[in-house]
């Protein structure tokens, strides 16, 4: 074979080669990128599904305190519910990305804190009912089981952070 032939091949080869090794480092950077999208937008979702609990849950514990009164200012609750509402419109909606942003394991558990959540609401809402009638015969009682679901739902949205902890791989 002659040299300058060699020479060809040789050059030949080695631009293939380049060329693979080009494509391969791209495709694997294209796909990092992509994951580490990915986690920010899981991320954000989270946060902002985080952050609406947490301003809704402040809102539901100021309509429990107010509750607890001997004899609760019906229109300061009555304001506070509306707040509670709106906040808990809020948790619906960034509940919503979060099932979308996924993935299923994480979209369970916020479906578990939901469920959680509904629960204390509908001690809460009969306290209301039961403030506005003036009924005080289960005041004892709802206030018990009203603490018992917050255990219930503080636990729930701890697992919801771990969940969404490990769905983002951030396991430390």
């Amino acid at each position: 074979m002659d040299a300058g032939l060699a020479a060809l091949m040789g050059a030949a080869v080695g631009s293939v080669a380049t060329l693979g090794a080009a494509v391969v480092t791209g495709r694997a950077q294209a796909r990092s990128q992509h994951a580490q999208w990915r986690r920010q937008h899981r991320r954000d979702a989270y946060a902002g599904y985080l952050s609406a609990l947490h301003d809704r849950d402040i809102a539901m514990d100021a309509v429990l305190d107010a509750l607890r009164s001997d004899e609760p200012d019906l229109s300061d609750v009555d304001e506070k519910i509306r707040r509670f509402i709106a906040l808990a419109r809020e948790v619906h909606r960034a509940a919503e990305v979060v099932i979308l942003e996924g993935p299923s394991s994480v979209a369970d558990v916020a479906g578990r804190v939901s469920h959680a959540s509904s629960d204390l609401s509908h001690v809460m809402r009969r306290m209301v009912d039961n403030a506005h009638a003036g009924d005080i015969t289960r005041k004892a009682e709802d206030t018990a089981l009203a603490t018992e679901r917050e255990r219930i739902l503080y636990q729930a949205v701890k697992d919801f952070r771990l969940a969404a902890r490990n769905a983002i791989g951030n396991l430390n």
